[in-house]
C-alpha cells in the first residue's frame, strides 16, 4: 500500500482508500480498479494523490488476459449482470436464426435464461448500461434484451400487477421478433430507406404478431405489444393506426423502452445520444405520441441519482451534480471545478454520458 501521484497510476491499479471530490462526496470507493476512465475523472477533479495496493501491480499485470472478444461487448461485462446478459443475446441470436429455418420459439428456454438475466436486475442502470459499439447485424438483439430489462422495471415503477412483470418483459424480449421475415438488405441498410422499403420495415409488428399468435406460454399482451409497438396514443402510428384506447398497457411500455435504447445505443455506423436528450426526446413525445403517464414515470424513476453522481457534459468537462430540480429530473445543477452549472437555464448544454453514480 502506496501514497502515489495521480500522475503515476498505472491502468489496473487497484484504490485501496477512498477518494473524495473537491465537495467530499465520493469519488471512487476502496477497491475500484483503475481504467481509462478513473484515470480521467481522477485528473478532471484535479486529485494530487491516490492509495493504491502497490503489490499487487506486478502480481497482477502477469495474471492480466485479455477478455474474450465477446466479452468485450458491454460495459458492464465484469458483473454478473453483464455475463447473464450477454448469455441472452447469445441465446435470442440463435432464436432468430432457428425462427427464420421455421423452428418455433422455444418460450421455456428464452423464459429461463431472462429470469437468470433479471435476477440481478438490480444492478441494471436504464442510463448508465450499454453495449459499447454494436454490429449492424446484432442491434436487434441487444437492443431486444436491452429493452426487455427496462420494461421490467417500467411495469413496476407504473403498478402493473407482479404477475406481469415477467410477461411485459418477454413482450420487450420478442416485440422485434417480425424482423426474421424481412430482407436483410433492408433491415440492416444504414442509410434512409425508400418509401417500399420502409413500408417492407413496417410489416415487422403484424409478421411478429403472426409469429406470437399460436404460442401458448405468452399471454395475449406479449402478442399485442409485437403487434402495437409503433402505434401511438394520438392513432397516428402503424400498422393500424389505432388510438390510446386500443393500445394494450403492455405496447405502450414496450413504445418507451424501445425508443430509448435504440436511440442510446452506440452502433457501427452511429453515435450513441446522450440518454439526457432522448429523454427530454422522449418527454416531448409523450404529448400526442406516447403513454403521458408511462413516460412521467420513466424519467422521474431513471433521473433519481443522488448528489455526487458524476457526469460528463456536452462540451467535455467534468463535474458532479449537486442539486436536482424535481420539474426538470433531465437538467439538474453540476458542480464543475467549484462552478455551479444549472442545466435547467444553461439549455444548450447538457449531460453527454453518466461517469460514476454518487453514494448512497
Amino acid at each position: 500500500m502506496a501514497t502515489v501521484p495521480v500522475t503515476q497510476v498505472k491502468l489496473g491499479d487497484k484504490l485501496v482508500e477512498d477518494v473524495l471530490t473537491p465537495l467530499g462526496s465520493v469519488l471512487f470507493h476502496k477497491g475500484k480498479v483503475v481504467t481509462p476512465r478513473e484515470l480521467d475523472i481522477l485528473q478532471a477533479f484535479l486529485v494530487p494523490t491516490v492509495v493504491i495496493d502497490v503489490p499487487d501491480r506486478a502480481q497482477d499485470k502477469e495474471k492480466a488476459a485479455p477478455l474474450p472478444e465477446e466479452l468485450k461487448a458491454t460495459i458492464e461485462i465484469k458483473s454478473e449482470l453483464g455475463e447473464q446478459y450477454l448469455l441472452m443475446v447469445k441465446l435470442l441470436k440463435k432464436v432468430y436464426n432457428q425462427t427464420v429455418s421455421g423452428q418455433s420459439i422455444p418460450v421455456l428456454e428464452l423464459r429461463t435464461q431472462l429470469e437468470a438475466l433479471l435476477g440481478y436486475i438490480e444492478e441494471y442502470k436504464v442510463l448508465q448500461f450499454a453495449p459499447h459499439v454494436v454490429q449492424n447485424e446484432e442491434f436487434i438483439q441487444h437492443k431486444s434484451v436491452m429493452v426487455a430489462m427496462s420494461c421490467y422495471m417500467l411495469a413496476q415503477w407504473v403498478g402493473l400487477p407482479k404477475k406481469d412483470w415477467m410477461q411485459v418483459s418477454l413482450a420487450g424480449l420478442l416485440h422485434d421478433i417480425g424482423n426474421v421475415k424481412i430482407d436483410p438488405t433492408v433491415l440492416y441498410k444504414p442509410d434512409s430507406l425508400s418509401l417500399n422499403e420502409l413500408e417492407e420495415m413496417r410489416r415487422h409488428t403484424v409478421l411478429g404478431y403472426q409469429l406470437l399468435k399460436n404460442v401458448t406460454a405468452i399471454n395475449e399482451g406479449v402478442k399485442l405489444a409485437a403487434l402495437q409497438h409503433h402505434e401511438r396514443v394520438d392513432g397516428s402510428g402503424y400498422p393500424l393506426g389505432v388510438a390510446a384506447d386500443k393500445i394494450h398497457p403492455y405496447a405502450k411500455i414496450v413504445a418507451i423502452c424501445d425508443i430509448f435504447n435504440a436511440m442510446t445505443m452506440k452502433r457501427a455506423y452511429r453515435k450513441a445520444a446522450s440518454p439526457y436528450l432522448v429523454l427530454e426526446q422522449i418527454q416531448k413525445d409523450s404529448f400526442g405520441k406516447l403513454e403521458p403517464s408511462y413516460v412521467q414515470t420513466f424519467i422521474e424513476k431513471v433521473t433519481q441519482f443522488h448528489n455526487g453522481t458524476i457526469v460528463r457534459l456536452s462540451d467535455d468537462r467534468i463535474g458532479e451534480i449537486v442539486f436536482s430540480d424535481r420539474n426538470h429530473p433531465t437538467r439538474p445543477w453540476v458542480s464543475v471545478n467549484g462552478a455551479i452549472v444549472n442545466l435547467t437555464t444553461e439549455r444548450h448544454l447538457y449531460i453527454e454520458e453518466i461517469m460514476v453514480r454518487g453514494g448512497a
